[in-house]
């Protein structure tokens, strides 16, 4: 609706008393759409500078806004009716005014406009707004950063910025990402030869984190009873399922649903209901076939699919057979489904089911996880009101959400994993013992131990995965690393970092040399965990039916004692690209470059060892990413 003609005062009358017009939005009456624009509710009267031309019909702020008048220095009154369009100052983030335009303050195309540490990585978010990120082996809050030795996230001294990644690292060398300090002492958990600060060395602790001078020890397992969640009973795990502090051994009801144990269908899964549609004694909600009776609930290949319902017949090869896959011929490991009708969003034409189709017409839909038939867009970027921060409507703002498109992951949470041995039969080592700290994105080995992995329950498409390696003891030479792409306990993507050269002590099924250095393997065993998968992990190249070597760094240089390194994984399943950066402090040491492999077309993370102790893995991240560059889709095409 245009806005009235600009008049002499003596229409003001006439124009005050005509009919109002229909509200509209502003988004389609904008040329710069950093300026705040207004729909009038009500008739106002404002006064301009010569900006117009009298005999000019104005249809948007873009002229009413813009347009100078050849009369300059003539003060012009208007009465402006209800409907019409009224432009106000620039958004915040930007500067200027309504003649000139506005321009971002802040931007990382101009030194001048760059407020980021010359140490950090700027970020434009939509908006006009820019993100501040220091490099790897720096912290701080990305306009200051400081030297971070251990890559942990926090500098080696304190900067002077107030958040917490400013403040000074409390294990200057050891990485602890959660900075856990039992005794407050301002050294770290990590670090500290006394943890709890009762005096009693930690090598000599029963209760490493909580004072106990006494040592009492009632039930003889490993932990005194100031911080046994089982004073009486032996329980070394000290598993506490529903976190209640009292452990799994001695709770009556483990999972807190109010069911006792000796009741409960699903002991360690709470479900009131105890539904068990195939009345085999195992509850719905934790039975790995709840429509096929299995008792025993045995899944050798540790899929989390019973064996009883295992088909392993799976045609797009995401990880999930056809008969559960809820897009059977089209890549999707996630399995991510927003409107719960039973197709996953890879398949499904309108994932929010409100009418408007994810890309068809009268699509696409400017809000595809948030149900919004209307399209309201009132600041015409293409983005629904609806959705405008937080995409997937989950609660987290896009900005910090580690999947912004996937309403299931929020967060980097490792605190829920299943524990993986690759070697089951053998008795040369213990299994792991993971510990998990800082809310899950840190993890600990503490033993000398057999082939195994702790596996995040959360499947992944494309996927960015990050963190920082270090050996924190100078005793031993093996194998350490991460797993991507993990579909069963037979297929899955590691890459492994061994020190030393070594031939493994147990030669039968054969004999397996380790090589130094950085590995990337494609695992697809044929016989799953046992003696010759795990050598066939040990070994450095290609064994039949059991491993594939992808790429090794070519330096054959062994991880160092007590050095962090941090590395970085890109894994686009969709057309097979794999590619891991490793870095010393701020240095490039290590790029396997791009390898096409298909093998494992997405799944679930972790982290892999193999007869190394004392391992962490700290400043865990990742990230739903699916994206593909040109370049990489050039790469792609060219090697296909």
């Amino acid at each position: 609706m245009p806005f009235p003609r600009a008049l002499s005062l003596s229409h003001r009358a006439e124009l005050s008393a005509a009919p109002p017009l229909p509200v509209r939005s502003c988004s389609r009456h904008q040329a710069f759409p950093q300026l705040l624009c207004s729909v009038l509710s009500t008739p106002r009267d404002l006064s301009f500078s010569s900006y117009f031309l009298p005999s000019r019909t104005f249809t948007s702020c873009s002229h009413t806004c813009f347009k100078k008048s050849v009369k300059r220095g003539l003060l012009v009154t208007f009465s402006f009716l209800q409907g019409s369009y009224r432009c106000g100052q620039c958004k915040s983030g930007y500067k200027g005014d309504q003649i000139r335009g506005c321009q971002a303050e802040r931007s990382c195309r101009s030194r001048a406009l760059n407020p980021c540490s010359v140490h950090a990585r700027c970020i434009e978010e939509r908006r006009g707004e820019v993100t501040c990120i220091c490099g790897i082996g720096w912290a701080g809050d990305g306009y200051i950063c400081g030297k971070d030795v251990d890559i942990d996230g926090y500098p080696n001294e304190e900067l002077s910025c107030p958040a917490e990644s400013c403040r000074k690292d409390n294990c200057k060398f050891v990485p602890n990402s959660g900075q856990e300090d039992a005794d407050d002492d301002g050294i770290g958990d990590a670090c500290d030869e006394d943890a709890d600060g009762d005096g009693i060395p930690n090598e000599q602790d029963n209760c490493v984190l909580t004072p106990n001078v006494n040592q009492r020890n009632s039930d003889e397992d490993i932990f005194g009873d100031a911080c046994d969640n089982c004073r009486s009973v032996l329980n070394n795990d000290q598993r506490d399922t529903d976190g209640d502090g009292k452990g799994d051994a001695c709770d009556d009801d483990m999972d807190g649903d109010g069911i006792k144990n000796l009741l409960d269908n699903c002991q360690r899964i709470p479900n009131q209901d105890q539904e068990d549609k195939d009345n085999d004694g195992v509850g719905d909600a934790c039975d790995s076939c709840p429509t096929v009776s299995n008792p025993n609930q045995s899944d050798v290949d540790n899929d989390l699919v019973g064996d009883s319902c295992d088909t392993n017949q799976d045609s797009d090869g995401d990880g999930h057979q056809d008969s559960t896959d809820n897009c059977p011929t089209i890549i999707n490991s996630s399995q991510l489904d927003t409107d719960k009708d039973g197709l996953g969003d890879e398949c499904d034409e309108d994932d929010d089911n409100d009418g408007i189709p994810d890309l068809l017409p009268p699509g696409p839909d400017n809000c595809r996880l948030v149900p919004n038939p209307g399209q309201e867009d009132d600041n015409g970027d293409g983005v629904g009101d609806v959705c405008e921060s937080d995409f997937d409507q989950d609660t987290v703002i896009d900005r910090i959400d580690v999947c912004p498109e996937n309403a299931e992951i929020t967060l980097t949470d490792f605190r829920a994993y299943q524990t993986v041995v690759l070697d089951p039969e053998g008795d040369a080592q213990i299994d792991p013992n993971w510990v998990v700290l800082n809310q899950g994105m840190e993890i600990v080995q503490t033993m000398n131990s057999d082939p195994g992995l702790a596996v995040g329950y959360t499947a992944f498409n494309g996927v960015d995965f990050e963190g920082t390696f270090h050996v924190n003891t100078v005793t031993d030479d093996d194998y350490a690393g991460f797993i991507f792409g993990y579909q069963d306990s037979s297929s899955f993507y590691v890459v492994m970092w061994k020190q030393t050269e070594q031939t493994y002590w147990q030669a039968t099924p054969f004999r397996a040399v380790a090589e130094p250095g950085i590995q990337l393997k494609a695992v697809k065993s044929k016989t799953g965990p046992g003696e010759h998968l795990r050598n066939s992990l040990w070994h450095t190249g290609d064994t039949s039916d059991q491993v594939r070597l992808l790429w090794k760094d070519p330096r054959n240089v062994g991880w160092k004692d007590k050095v962090s390194y941090r590395w970085f994984l890109q894994h686009r399943p969709q057309i097979g690209y794999i590619r891991a950066r490793f870095y010393e402090g701020s240095d490039l040491v290590a790029d396997s470059g791009v390898t096409i492999d298909t093998t494992m077309r997405g799944g679930r993370l972790g982290v892999f060892c193999f007869s190394q102790e004392n391992i962490i893995w700290s400043n865990l991240k990742y990230r739903c990413n699916g994206n593909v560059s040109f370049f990489v889709f050039f790469f792609f095409l060219s090697n296909v």
